[in-house]
């Protein structure tokens, strides 16, 4: 008789909105899931910092407009001082502003609060494990505004990079997720992200928001 497989730890989130309307519901949603478990509900960035330290702390869930510590704030302490924790912004703010200075400030995710239950679960689970999800009209928004910004260099890549590498951060630029990448080039989506993690390793690219600047920056976009 095989002996039974040990439960993997579920996630520890904490979940961060100054509206207790959304905050507390939200705490409650997410509690459904298996693999996800709420620590801690914050008001504000120094609550965050605090359940942090607290921890242990795997992803905060993060709002931006925030009294005392905003969430872009909030985010580039925790990338300073607690490194392996991954934000995921959940905001109603779409703007340039908000979207590039979430993501520079060392955010993973960036969703409205148009997104769904799945579409918050996955991307807390892909922030766990080192990926970037960045809502539709958000990721639409970042290409518009980095080719409106970045110049096209023209040689910014290794030239270590193989032809199907460069075909994957091509369609990372066009915005494609994974499995529109893996459709795209009639390859899984396991190789898919095998690229991606070779292609990130060989050109130092930090996370997905990055790959699209890069990609346009090379004019492969």
């Amino acid at each position: 008789m095989s002996e039974p497989t040990e439960k993997s730890q579920p996630l520890r989130v904490v979940v961060a909105d100054d509206q207790a309307a959304v905050r507390e519901p939200l705490a409650a949603v997410l509690g459904l899931s298996d693999d996800i478990e709420v620590v801690a509900a914050a008001a504000d960035g120094s609550e965050v910092l605090t359940a942090v330290a607290a921890g242990p702390v795997d992803v905060v869930l993060m709002d931006l407009r925030m009294p005392v510590m905003d969430g872009i704030e909030t985010t580039r302490r925790l990338g300073e001082e607690y490194p392996h924790v991954a934000v995921v912004v959940l905001t109603t703010f779409a703007d340039d502003d908000s979207i590039l200075g979430a993501l520079s400030a060392g955010a993973r995710g960036y969703l409205t609060k148009n997104a769904g239950r799945q579409d918050i679960t996955r991307a807390i689970r892909a922030a766990a494990a080192g990926q970037s999800v960045l809502d539709r009209e958000v990721q639409d928004r970042l290409l518009a505004t980095l080719r409106t910004r970045t110049p096209v260099v023209g040689q910014s890549l290794p030239g270590t990079l193989t032809p199907r590498e460069r075909e994957v951060l091509a369609l990372i630029g066009q915005g494609l997720p994974n499995r529109g990448i893996a459709e795209k080039l009639f390859i899984s989506e396991a190789t898919v992200k095998t690229h991606i993690n070779n292609l990130f390793a060989k050109a130092g690219i930090r996370d997905r928001a990055d790959a699209v600047r890069r990609a346009i920056e090379s004019g492969l976009t």
